[in-house]
């Protein structure tokens, strides 16, 4: 099982945002949490359903989001 195997993709779960394990935890919101200062601890902690596998999985996720579409946010 690769770690993307953990990201799912169901339109009648979060509008269908890619989230983890069909658990309504989007990437998006994960990757807000850890930009923000918290650890990968720290999300373990609040969200105890969720495995450290589960946050190496959104930041490959996004990783492989970014280096797919060939443009990147402009930074001011």
């Amino acid at each position: 099982m690769s770690l993307l195997d953990r990201i799912t993709i169901e339109a009648n779960i979060c509008h269908g945002k890619p989230v983890i394990r069909g658990l309504r935890y989007t990437v998006e919101s994960l990757l807000e949490h850890l930009s923000a200062g918290d650890s990968v601890e720290d999300l373990l902690k609040e969200f105890p359903d969720l495995q450290r596998e589960d946050i190496l999985a959104c930041l490959e996720f996004a990783a492989k989001s970014l280096h797919s579409r060939g443009t990147h946010l402009a930074l001011a």
